[in-house]
């Protein structure tokens, strides 16, 4: 008889369980959809954040493989498939660039609609761009032949150019740097920018596609890196990790609005040295030919050429472990 009791208290007990959980579920599904009506709501009223019933912007990862067939390019053998990079480069260079061609392509056509809706001459703006981009590879290879002597040259860890090449994070981001700022050239919207950011997030080097960089240039551990839009580089420059290349506050127009289209960022002279932590701001300052920055200094003046730049000498003290 006791056992019955117990049987028939645990089935009452178990029924109760199961109808707190369908309440509660009931509960939560009103709850949730209550809150889509409310981001539902929130979407309506800030269209610009949303992209639904419109044209859509450049997919994130067309672009990385559009990225990753440009480095197959750069460095045929070193990056996608070996076996035919070694017995036919010819037949691997069709293949890489018709992959690019099909990644880029569209993407760019995107990068139109979404910035102009009603623009007509979609496909063909986007072909002429790909074909110019294409044409310009030659030319990008040389100079990232240049930036890889450079960091072989500048840096004793460098055994061989093989290594630079396929473990120099500094190079790798001046292979999509060199790739967007061709695009940038050309006037293809968004598409540069978001080429930047994707070699952004592998390397933790941030640059501008509009940033002029001449070749020869070598990024050292790089991690930190900033370069502006408008910063100019001249050849055989080095720069080490924390360098920051950037802009001064923008002036304002009469509406408070941030004036564009001015030079905002420095320039560097050919074969200037600029070392770890430095901070160089602003259009008008420039660093000669062969000027040196030393680690930790934070500039907005003009240096001469072969000059140094040095902060203060830290003040050591030193202290008994008695």
């Amino acid at each position: 008889m006791a056992t019955k009791v117990v049987a028939e208290s645990s089935s009452i007990q178990r029924s109760d369980s199961l109808s707190a959980l369908a309440s509660a579920g009931v509960n939560q599904s009103n709850e949730l959809e209550s809150i889509v009506q409310a981001l539902e709501k929130s979407v309506e009223s800030l269209p610009a954040m949303h992209r639904i019933g419109r044209v859509a912007t450049p997919d994130i990862a067309a672009l990385e493989r559009a990225l990753a067939r440009f480095r197959w390019i750069c460095f045929p053998g070193f990056f996608g498939p070996r076996e035919g990079a070694r017995s036919d480069a010819t037949a691997f260079l069709r293949v890489a660039v018709e992959e690019l061609r099909l990644a880029l392509q569209p993407q760019l056509a995107l990068a139109i609609r979404s910035e102009q809706p009603d623009a007509t001459d979609v496909e063909s703006r986007a072909g002429a761009w790909m074909m110019r981009v294409l044409a310009e590879t030659p030319r990008i290879r040389e100079m990232l032949s240049a930036d890889a002597h450079e960091a072989l040259l500048a840096d004793p860890a460098a055994r061989t150019f093989e290594e630079v090449l396929l473990c120099y994070p500094g190079l790798q981001a001046m292979l999509a740097h060199r790739f967007a700022h061709a695009l940038h050239c050309i006037g293809a919207p968004l598409v540069p920018r978001m080429l930047a950011e994707i070699s952004h997030r592998s390397t933790g080097i941030d640059i501008h596609p509009g940033a002029a960089i001449a070749a020869g240039f070598f990024i050292d551990h790089g991690t930190g890196v900033v370069i502006g839009e408008t910063t100019v580089i001249g050849a055989r420059c080095r720069v080490y990790q924390g360098v920051t290349l950037g802009a001064l506050t923008p002036d304002l127009d009469r509406g408070g609005r941030v004036q564009r289209g001015q030079k905002r960022h420095p320039t560097l002279g050919e074969r200037v040295v600029v070392y770890a932590g430095a901070t160089i701001l602003g259009g008008d300052t420039v660093i000669g030919d062969g000027a040196t920055v030393n680690g930790g200094v934070f500039l907005t003046q003009s240096v001469p050429a072969g000059s140094v730049a040095q902060a203060p000498r830290p003040e050591v003290i030193l202290k008994s472990r008695g």
